[in-house]
């Protein structure tokens, strides 16, 4: 029987109902790589609501950017580092075998991602009507960051940035991790 997209909602609402109504997880929720992957998925679709708003200043809202720095923010840290305790035992696992090689560097990664979601969200809280002009990078402004994943370790200098460049160091951030751990 062919799945259209309306039978693939409606089977991942009944695996989701199953799951809060009986509190024992679904095969399918048991699966490491499939959660991962939802929330790697969240993490992106997050990502991209936040590059719209800067794209666009006047879509901005401040309810919608911050539920986005949120979902990166929870979905980063320890749990991200959680979905990559073990050996990838599957086959639809893009997960490099040097993840547990280099933990302490992984999770540093990890924990990295969050603290540029916490700067982001910090930058929502401030800004709740249209996005101000200290959000935004200014011409000319240095980057930072970079491939080699250098990340802003003062708290106080990662708040006092604008959003937008606390929003690359992150994605730099996702694509340093990609580059190190992630197989093609």
């Amino acid at each position: 029987m062919k799945q259209t997209a309306y039978t693939k909602k409606v089977g991942l609402l009944s695996i989701v109902g199953a799951v809060l109504m009986t509190g024992v997880p679904s095969p399918a929720a048991e699966d490491p790589v499939s959660r991962r992957q939802a929330d790697m998925k969240a993490m992106a679709a997050a990502a991209k609501t936040i590059s719209g708003m800067f794209k666009d200043p006047a879509a901005y809202k401040a309810s919608e950017f911050k539920w986005a720095a949120d979902t990166i923010r929870d979905k980063s840290g320890s749990v991200l580092s959680a979905h990559f305790g073990s050996e990838a035992d599957s086959r639809q696992s893009k997960a490099g075998p040097n993840i547990l090689k280099e933990r302490e560097r992984f999770d540093r990664i990890a924990n990295d991602l969050g603290d540029y979601a916490v700067a982001l969200d910090a930058a929502a809280q401030n800004n709740p009507g249209p996005m101000s002009a200290s959000m935004r990078m200014k011409p000319g402004e240095a980057m930072g960051g970079g491939p080699l994943g250098t990340h802003v370790r003062d708290e106080q200098e990662l708040l006092a940035m604008p959003a937008e460049h606390a929003f690359h160091l992150m994605l730099q951030t996702c694509t340093t991790c990609h580059a190190k751990f992630r197989m093609e």
